[in-house]
């Protein structure tokens, strides 16, 4: 019959769903349950009573929660628009600029991309060490604050895709290079630079490896560190280890809402999941 393709299609979908959303709704619901219940009642059960106990606990207690996102939340910034302003004058350079060796340059630059990460992590250690920012606010957004070959890459080939007769109009009526990217590519180039903007922000707010290899203490601890070390600092109290991963999904939460539509562009331009 017609309808059965359809219907499976959907079961399929609604099940993928249920599992997807099933450890985010019982990280949710264990966040706002008081230890008690959660001791002595099933992991599904609603919270009763409702409590923002675990989430004060955690912003104002020894965890220091709090200090943890608003670290990540500023290394996060500083990142993006270092990245942003560096792979924008880069891009634009290998797009529209003519000098010798620039594809050759470009495409050396961009096979950067098949160095897995975790090789760069000890030299990039050494670097901080030798600098003495090693356990440092600065050890966390300098190694990623300069153009990436993977927005490089995406900016060049948007800024290609302008007409050229609007950069030589401009030139005409005496624009330098700079006003020609500041006025034209770059009011034309919002869906990319808010794409690229989504992909940073969610990237370097997950990361990981590299804050926990590092940094050490909770000074400069940020919010995936500060989650992992409750698991061992609060042993068995997962209400607070759960609301520590509720809080940490807000600022996501609140930037896919926000920017949805350029969310979903992003998995276009970027073929992730």
């Amino acid at each position: 019959m017609r309808w059965t393709r359809p219907a499976a299609v959907y079961l399929v979908l609604v099940a993928g769903a249920v599992f997807t959303l099933a450890p985010f709704l019982l990280s949710v619901l264990t966040a706002f349950k008081p230890r008690q219940q959660f001791a002595r009642e099933s992991a599904l059960a609603w919270p009763d009573p409702f409590t923002l106990d675990n989430i004060v606990a955690l912003i104002t207690g020894p965890a220091q929660f709090g200090r943890a996102i608003l670290v990540t939340l500023l290394a996060a910034t500083l990142i993006l628009v270092g990245q942003l302003i560096s792979s924008i004058l880069a891009a634009y350079a290998f797009a529209r600029v003519d000098f010798p060796g620039r594809n050759a340059l470009f495409w050396v630059y961009l096979s950067t991309l098949m160095i897995p990460p975790v090789v760069l992590v000890v030299p990039l250690y050494l670097m901080m060490t030798e600098a003495g920012l090693r356990n440092s606010f600065w050890s966390l957004v300098l190694p990623f604050a300069f153009a990436s070959p993977y927005a490089i890459f995406l900016l060049r080939e948007y800024f290609r895709g302008i007409p050229q007769e609007l950069i030589d109009a401009a030139r005409l009526d005496g624009a330098s290079t700079l006003d020609v990217l500041v006025e034209i590519v770059v009011p034309l180039s919002r869906p990319i630079i808010a794409t690229l903007t989504l992909i940073t922000i969610v990237s370097h707010w997950n990361s990981f490896m590299w804050p926990l290899v590092v940094t050490s203490g909770s000074e400069w601890r940020v919010v995936t560190v500060a989650t992992a070390s409750l698991q061992s600092q609060f042993n068995g109290n997962w209400t607070l280890v759960m609301a520590a991963t509720t809080l940490a999904l807000v600022p996501l939460l609140v930037l896919f809402l926000v920017f949805q539509r350029q969310f979903v562009r992003s998995i276009t331009f970027s073929g992730l999941k």
